[in-house]
């Protein structure tokens, strides 16, 4: 017997609802998107469509553990507050700290700030989302005087022009775009500009594309706003009726229009026909991601974005206004209760000697702090210099994630006592911690998320727990009463927490802060449960909640007038030089999030990337030649894609240019497979932030990454930071496929991960086996039952090794090794594993790499969501005489779910 359930997805900020039929008796889910969530109408991207795949308890965190061995709650719980109140009493209340992450619930990052900040002192309260959010934070509460984001998605189909500025939502926020998509198919004359250093899948439906350099974004919108000055494009009642500031920012922004061509190393003509569109339209939304807030300056181009808004008056209007693109679920809502070391609670800040009396009249404590905590960056730095005894880390993996990451994990191993709460067994950071506790995941968790528009919906439990696994509400209550803090933290269910999370949201504000979600202080039980997505505020105002802000041009400072801040623009800190001259920029794939401790769960999600790789520019694969001439490639062609397919045309690999590299920073290193674009700027590279050392010996992005930060946001520069790059020239190459999961660590080289029915290994070492055959057999083979065959071939004049091993006429395992050739694709490989036998061609051809004839091999997958590969697509286009990317969807299905593949879709044709 199944039932549905309405939830919310894990992922983005976006905050798709998703409608989930449970079996619970075989503990599956059937994924569907919720059509009357306001967020997707029923729309899901490849990871959202993918989470059924993620539920399986292999891997979970079940039972608490300390120092490696399970253990009970009580014996976990007492260590954990003990070893805190200790650290406490013989150091104070500054040696301890939370660190936190958007993939927490708001009632669980409710207790946990008020934990820290309210009982035990310390503002040493931080989160994951400093990486991603704290600069768009930090500017809008410079010039609303409240962290708010004015519009809401609806302004998308308003819009008579949208630009995506440092945001490839394509593949970052999947359906948010496919919105964008349809508005443009819908309305043609609706301009869409990318503003991005690499030409992205979102340029896919861009009539503009603006590469400019890197960290060059101040620089544009100062000269968009002195651009709309000498136009006379300015709303001069506006900005006398409800802004300040405005003549030193004009002044600050004075700058023609040749030198910020200059400056940001743009065609004069694509720039001034941005401005021109900028400046001829009235509904305008900028929406910006990680491109403008991961940087030095993030907090000055936040704002040089808003300036252009408040000039023109286009903020809190239908259609238009800066837009800030949220990076995780519930960012919003660690925002909303103070999870930034820096916040007090609802919308509250340390500033305010006000906000810390009256937070500290409410929640009834003498003990509040009085001054804000460390953030991310300086937090391990604190941490690594020992003045950090004790750290909770809570649904994250900072060890992968932060900037010089080797020197997090240092800092972790020599801190006195770390604990981490987390629903996965085996993450780089769980593997540094004293104490485990297994907290419930997504599909058990029962609370609140706020997105990207400030919508409020609720994601539910679909199970019940796996093994031992808590909320991270109970667990942070556990410990909270056994430090002596019984009364505050007498919370038996989550609706306690946001009742009270809603009273302080209202708390003493008569409208003076704009958080306010007053409406539900007294919310029932029955209501908690059947709560439908709104947007706050949700008060006596606004029983309804709100779609827009500042449309009666009312702002939170204390003029109540929004400020204009004047921007001098400033480089990156640390400029590529002639030891490390190239620029590294960092971001997502379409199919993978964060760490991938869920997504890698999901086999269809590991196809279509599947292991670390770097973008290289052409005119930069000289830097990877074993003999580096004048002209790149030695003379070699580089084939460019046509005018159509350059949209995001596929990487293509040189026969001159080495398989894998070797990228170097002052901080780390890495090795990751290359492919040459002509999408990727000249001057940078392009790598993925997702690879832990759980899926690859040496593919952790963050080790690479300079650990400085923006002086107002504290955000790291994850997109500029300086480093080189060469070959990597292994003595040999080669891939494993195995229905077993098998421990492999001997190679240099290895990337595992997971597919339909089978575990895919890409290797490289720099030694060789004294015996291929032994080195095969020992990792291949097991004591399993059945009759084991062991098919075998070797040239070892040309240093090839293949073998296969089949059980009772079933593919078990095969290994492909190469010293000097090419080694075969894996697609027609891995398919054989879903076979429940194979036929006698497919035996004849196994050691080959390549199908029998007849038999068609997909190719390397373009869309994850319906499997479907690119020879699939390419044959279809061939043999079906298909035009455009609907002809293929109607045939295929491929690109007719989230549409993140469309852009290949059209390269292909």
């Amino acid at each position: 017997m199944t039932k549905t359930i309405q939830t919310t997805c894990p992922y983005c900020g976006v905050g798709c609802g998703i409608s989930a039929k449970v079996d619970d008796v075989h503990h599956r889910l059937k994924i569907g998107g919720d059509t009357s969530h306001p967020a997707n109408f029923g729309r899901l991207c490849s990871k959202g469509s993918a989470l059924g795949e993620t539920v399986e308890l292999k891997g979970r965190l079940l039972q608490p553990q300390v120092y490696g061995r399970e253990t009970s709650w009580t014996q976990a719980l007492d260590l954990v507050a003990d070893s805190f109140i200790r650290a406490i009493e013989k150091y104070g209340a500054d040696s301890v700290a939370i660190y936190g992450s958007g993939q927490l619930l708001t009632e669980d990052y409710y207790v946990a700030n008020k934990l820290m900040k309210g009982f035990i002192g310390s503002g040493n309260m931080d989160t994951n989302s400093r990486l991603c959010m704290s600069s768009s934070v930090a500017g809008h509460k410079r010039a609303f005087g409240s962290d708010t984001v004015p519009g809401c998605y609806e302004d998308f189909e308003r819009a008579e022009m949208i630009v995506l500025i440092g945001s490839n939502a394509a593949w970052c926020h999947p359906v948010g775009f496919q919105r964008i998509r349809a508005a443009k198919e819908a309305n043609p004359a609706l301009k869409i500009v990318v503003i991005d250093p690499r030409r992205t899948a979102s340029c896919d439906i861009a009539d503009l594309h603006l590469p400019l350099a890197s960290g060059s974004d101040a620089a544009l919108f100062n000269g968009l706003l002195h651009f709309l000055s000498e136009q006379n494009a300015l709303d001069s009642a506006y900005i006398k009726a409800h802004t300040e500031g405005f003549v030193e920012a004009l002044n600050a922004a004075g700058i023609g229009i040749e030198q910020v061509a200059k400056t940001c190393r743009l065609d004069k003509d694509d720039l001034h026909r941005f401005y021109a569109w900028f400046a001829g339209h009235k509904k305008v939304m900028s929406l910006y991601s990680q491109g403008i807030n991961q940087s030095t300056s993030g907090t000055d181009k936040v704002n040089a974005i808003i300036n252009c808004h408040l000039a023109t008056g286009s903020i809190g209007k239908p259609g238009c206004g800066p837009f800030s693109l949220t990076g995780q679920p519930n960012a919003m809502g660690g925002r909303e209760v103070g999870g930034l070391s820096n916040q007090l609670a609802a919308h509250m800040d340390f500033f305010n000697a006000d906000d810390i009396d009256r937070v500290a009249r409410f929640w009834n404590t003498a003990n509040i702090a009085k001054k804000p905590g460390y953030p991310a960056v300086e937090l391990f730095d604190a941490i690594y210099d020992g003045n950090i005894k004790a750290v909770w880390i809570m649904g994250t993996n900072p060890v992968v994630s932060l900037p010089n990451a080797n020197k997090v994990k240092l800092a972790l191993q020599r801190c006195e006592f770390v604990v981490v709460s987390d629903c996965i067994n085996d993450t780089d950071t769980t593997a540094l911690a004293h104490v485990l506790l297994p907290a419930q995941g997504w599909s058990e968790k029962d609370g609140m998320v706020t997105n990207s528009e400030r919508r409020i919906s609720r994601q539910r439990a679909l199970f019940k727990p796996a093994g031992s696994a808590k909320p991270d509400w109970w667990i942070v209550t556990q410990v909270a009463r056994r430090m002596g803090f019984e009364q505050a933290f007498h919370y038996q269910s989550p609706v306690e927490i946001f009742r009270e999370h809603a009273r302080l949201s209202g708390f003493e504000n008569n409208g003076q802060r704009d958080f306010d979600i007053s409406a539900f202080a007294d919310m029932t039980q029955h209501d908690y449960d059947r709560l439908q997505p709104i947007q706050w505020p949700v008060n006596q105002a606004y029983p309804q909640g709100r779609s827009r802000m500042f449309e009666d041009g009312r702002f939170y400072t204390e003029s109540g007038k929004a400020r204009f801040i004047a921007v001098t623009p400033r480089p990156p800190v640390n400029p590529p030089d002639q030891a490390y001259p190239l620029i590294l920029n960092t971001g997502r794939l379409r199919d993978q999030w964060h760490t991938m401790t869920r997504t890698a769960i999901a086999a269809q999600l590991n196809q279509h990337k599947p292991e670390p790789f770097v973008e290289v520019h052409p005119a930069d694969a000289h830097y990877l030649s074993p003999k580096e001439c004048a002209e790149p490639f030695c003379g070699r062609e580089f084939i460019r894609a046509t005018p159509v397919a350059r949209i995001n045309s596929r990487p293509q690999q040189l026969a001159d240019i080495p398989n894998l590299a070797i990228i170097e920073s002052r901080w780390g290193s890495m090795i990751a497979r290359v492919q040459i674009t002509d999408s990727q700027q000249q001057g940078s590279i392009f790598v993925p932030m997702h690879w832990t050392e759980q899926y690859a010996s040496r593919g952790r992005m963050g080790a690479l990454v300079n650990a400085v930060v923006d002086p107002i946001s504290k955000q790291p520069e994850s997109k500029h930071t300086p480093v080189r790059i060469k070959a990597y020239q292994p003595a040999w190459q080669g891939f494993i496929l195995s229905r077993r999961e098998l421990s492999i660590s001997d190679p240099d080289y290895w990337v595992k991960m997971k597919g339909e029915q089978v575990y895919r290994y890409e290797l490289a070492g720099m030694t060789l086996p004294e015996n291929w055959q032994a080195w095969a057999q020992q990792n291949l083979c097991d004591s399993a039952g059945g009759t084991a065959q062991w098919q075998e071939y070797q040239d070892s004049a040309q240093g090839n090794y293949r073998a296969a091993r089949i059980v009772n006429n079933r593919l078990e395992s095969v290994v492909f090794i190469a010293t000097e050739s090419a080694l075969p694709e894996r697609n027609w490989l891995l398919s054989l594993f879903v076979k429940t036998e194979l036929e006698i061609a497919e035996r004849m051809a196994l050691l080959t790499g390549k199908p029998p004839l007849g038999v068609a091999d997909v190719g390397t997958i373009v869309c994850a969501c319906f499997n479907v590969g690119e020879l699939t697509i390419q044959n279809a286009i061939r043999e079906q005489g298909l035009k455009t990317h609907q002809d293929v969807g109607h045939c295929l299905k491929a690109g007719t779910n989230c549409g993140s593949c469309v852009p290949e879709i059209k390269a292909l044709l």
